[in-house]
């Protein structure tokens, strides 16, 4: 069995992604794709990896993990998802880096699913927006502890991406940008999938309906029902078309309100980031998504 594990990062795509999967679930489970609802695992899966951190797992483990889980029998890809795989936000930097257990939870998610074909799929963002909203998830901290002494000019997800390689060399990692997420959210969901690049989802447009005005999705849908035979780059370009006239300028510019966050050190972190992302597509094993 195929086990996809969708692990945020925090403050992405706030649980977008796992909705808008289980309203495929019909269509998923025809083709042999399991998309169990998170109650029935996000605790479960918890309460299991806090356990193997004091005793060994139980040789019977999966089979009762995937029984609870579980409505389907013997499924050929099953998609989890949880932005607290890793940790809960409050921990999401520590000792210098971004989710310093990330691959020891890695690590005992595949001996959990030992025999199975696991694979990553994480979302990052720039650490400039990053750090600032998933420190507002935890108010009674402040953010100096929340950093933890780390200088955010250090933070690199290629960091992260790298040590999971080298701690579970046979995980298959999938990474993205969360500011690219509009233009390639059907494509993430049908990677998460592995569905074909044509195959029709239900949802593809949800996030994009969230940024652009009514009329802008009025003609923006009209224009694909003009156009049926665009390929994804075409519908790309198209998206950043309408986006350009018709995005909702509130719900995509982002206020970052820190004490001492000047422009200057947005700007620097910015690039940073960029060279950061260019830094993850050069890892061997690691799949990326981009417009």
């Amino acid at each position: 069995m195929q086990v996809v594990l969708h692990a945020g990062a925090h403050n992405t795509d706030d649980d977008r992604l796992i909705k808008c999967l289980l309203r495929n679930r019909d269509d998923f489970r025809q083709r042999g794709i399991a998309v169990p609802g998170p109650s029935r695992y996000r605790r479960l899966i918890r309460d299991t990896l806090n356990a193997m951190s004091g005793s060994p797992l139980a040789p019977d483990a999966r089979m009762v993990l995937l029984d609870a889980i579980l409505d389907e029998d013997h499924p050929e890809r099953l998609l989890l998802s949880n932005e607290n795989f890793f940790s809960v936000p409050k921990l999401a930097v520590s000792k210098g880096v971004f989710y310093p257990r990330a691959e020891l939870k890695l690590a005992q998610l595949s001996q959990i699913f030992d025999g199975d074909e696991v694979e990553l799929f994480l979302a990052i963002r720039n650490p400039a927006s990053f750090l600032p909203a998933v420190h507002a998830n935890s108010p009674e901290m402040s953010f100096d502890d929340f950093m933890a002494g780390a200088d955010p000019r250090d933070l690199r997800w290629s960091e992260l991406v790298r040590r999971i390689r080298d701690h579970v060399p046979g995980l298959q990692i999938t990474v993205w940008c969360n500011e690219d997420t509009p233009l390639i959210w059907a494509q993430i969901i049908r990677e998460m999938a592995a569905l074909e690049h044509n195959q029709k989802i239900t949802g593809g447009f949800d996030l994009l309906s969230e940024i652009m005005t009514p009329a802008g999705m009025k003609r923006f849908r009209a224009y694909l029902k003009a156009y049926p035979n665009m390929n994804e780059i075409q519908k790309r370009r198209v998206i950043a078309a309408f986006l350009d006239k018709f995005a909702i300028e509130e719900e995509i510019e982002e206020e970052l309100d820190l004490p001492g966050w000047t422009d200057d050190l947005v700007t620097e972190l910015s690039d940073i980031y960029d060279d950061d992302v260019f830094e993850i597509g050069r890892i061997q094993g690691v799949t990326t998504i981009a417009p």
